[in-house]
């Protein structure tokens, strides 16, 4: 990499860890998003492994409801395994002709169902088929976008949970959509070594991001910042969409 692009790369994730610092979530949309401005969707992807899956562990080890939370979304973590895994197969993985089109669908989709905010509730009882059919949709998404929120950020956020138990359910979902992502990477050898290790590195400005995204945090309104993250967000996947 030149210097430039080690700068647009470092600068990339202190954005997208100062938007996870404030609002919880957005780590990986914002990173692959600003990353696929100037990368091949895989490189991007690559880099964010490992500050996605810190991040995301340390998010879900978080609160104290981990085992039931497990036992809760099971059928969700197994689809989106199965559909990473099938996604991998069938599609290729991120190098799949059209991956940056379906990037910039899949950034400004999230983004305008965060938008809108449906209210939505998921009854208990429909959770053992809605769960499998929701992770394998994100699954397949997340192995050709390196995007793990569609449709599993909605679905959670419709299950009815306490603040707390949101964020660390949606810190247990991307902890796996990362592993199935770095699974998929390696089966298809675009996770070589040398992005291995920068990745690594990748973590050290997500972190410092996400250190002042909660300093932030304490003089600016979430709601107010997380629309102006969205309708950036938006227009940032119009751009991917359109470029192609």
């Amino acid at each position: 990499m030149s210097a430039l692009l080690l700068v647009f790369v470092a600068l990339s994730f202190v954005i997208a860890g100062f938007v996870k610092g404030v609002i919880g979530l957005g780590l990986p949309a914002v990173a692959i998003g600003l990353l696929g401005l100037a990368l091949p969707p895989a490189e991007a992807a690559s880099l964010l492994v490992v500050p996605s899956f810190v991040t995301n562990v340390w998010q879900c080890a978080s609160g104290p409801r981990l085992l039931p939370l497990i036992r809760r979304l099971w059928p969700l973590l197994a689809g989106i395994c199965a559909g990473s895994a099938a996604g991998t197969v069938m599609l290729g993985g991120i190098g799949a002709p059209g991956a940056g089109t379906a990037l910039g669908v899949t950034l400004a989709v999230y983004a305008l169902i965060g938008l809108a905010a449906p209210r939505m509730a998921i009854p208990p009882s429909v959770e053992p088929l809605l769960g499998p059919l929701a992770g394998l949709a994100t699954g397949v998404l997340t192995v050709v976008t390196g995007v793990f929120a569609i449709p599993a950020v909605p679905y959670i956020q419709a299950l009815g949970l306490a603040k707390e138990a949101l964020v660390q359910a949606l810190g247990l979902s991307f902890t796996v959509s990362t592993m199935a992502l770095a699974a998929s990477l390696a089966a298809t050898g675009a996770l070589p070594a040398s992005i291995a290790g920068a990745s690594m590195l990748a973590l050290v400005p997500a972190i410092a991001g996400m250190m002042l995204g909660r300093i932030v945090l304490r003089r600016i309104a979430p709601a107010t910042f997380r629309i102006w993250f969205l309708l950036g967000l938006l227009g940032l996947g119009v751009h991917l969409a359109l470029r192609g």
